[in-house]
């Protein structure tokens, strides 16, 4: 017993070890304070490892063992409640990984909750719905905030890296489609996207927008089956890019659902990362991993 817990405490470490974690500079809300502890944990309703009551915006780096020079920030997804971190997370960042890429899943500062926001997110969702749009409104700009530190801070390390700092992409799932898009409607020269990558994103709760003069080139990804209704902004977000000259592709699956991220549901959404992988080759953004 005593060498299992012994085997255990090393892989722990040792994946502790693996993967480097770096806080982002962020600025306090003056409206918005987390009495619960941030904390992950597996959910039975998601059925999916996630993080709740982010607090301090946060990165966990997954390099590349041969580094191509391109780099992905990853937005999981979860109402801005909870971040769905291994489906939409963890397992796209070592994914990219396998392909030169490097990979940074963003914590976000998430809706101060009790100790499992999933629940109450879920239980707020089919008995009162409008609750959750106004929690969520004052957290967004904060959520936004950290991915544009996040930017921030991939370019002004990317030498070290070993990193292009013009190849810099920012994918994001569902709310970090939000967070992702909020990204795109708020950067500055210094951390802009060069490329960004809303998978299902949450268009209502970022409202009425306008495509940037230097928009970047863009993949929307969606399911015309999301009960989430988010097929039609997700197309309506394309045809914006279109409307407007952008660089632009889209895959709308016509199954899939919400929130497939990583899951194998064995139907052709489940290849979404490699149509991506192709995009980012045919577009310049990245290069194909070297044997």
């Amino acid at each position: 017993m005593k060498h299992l817990i012994l085997l255990t405490c090393i892989f722990i470490s040792m994946n502790v070890l693996a993967q480097k974690m770096v806080d982002l500079p962020y600025e306090k809300s003056a409206d918005v304070t987390w009495p619960t502890a941030e904390r992950e944990y597996y959910s039975d309703i998601w059925e999916n490892e996630v993080v709740s009551n982010v607090s301090v915006p946060r990165l966990e780096i997954f390099e590349a063992d041969t580094p191509n020079g391109t780099s992905v920030i990853v937005a999981p997804g979860g109402g801005l409640y909870g971040l769905s971190i291994e489906s939409e997370g963890r397992s796209v960042a070592k994914w990219l990984n396998k392909h030169g890429i490097t990979a940074f899943v963003l914590k976000y500062r998430l809706v101060p909750t009790g100790i499992d926001g999933i629940k109450e997110i879920t239980d707020e969702g089919a008995t009162n719905p409008a609750k959750i749009g106004e929690r969520v409104t004052p957290v967004l700009p904060l959520s936004v905030a950290d991915g544009l530190a996040a930017i921030t801070y991939v370019r002004t390390n990317a030498n070290e890296m070993k990193l292009d700092p013009n190849k810099i992409g920012f994918m994001g799932f569902s709310a970090g489609g939000a967070v992702a898009m909020g990204v795109t409607f708020n950067y500055t020269k210094a951390n802009k996207p060069n490329f960004i990558v809303p998978i299902y994103p949450w268009m209502t709760v970022i409202g009425e927008y306008n495509v940037p003069k230097d928009a970047p080139p863009m993949l929307v990804i969606c399911a015309t089956d999301d009960p989430l209704g988010l097929a039609k902004p997700s197309a309506d977000l394309y045809s914006a890019w279109l409307t407007n000259g952008k660089n632009t592709g889209m895959h709308m699956y016509s199954k899939g659902g919400h929130g497939f991220g990583m899951k194998k549901q064995n139907l052709p959404s489940d290849n979404w990362i490699a149509r991506f992988h192709e995009w980012a080759l045919t577009e310049e953004f990245t290069e194909a991993a070297k044997k």
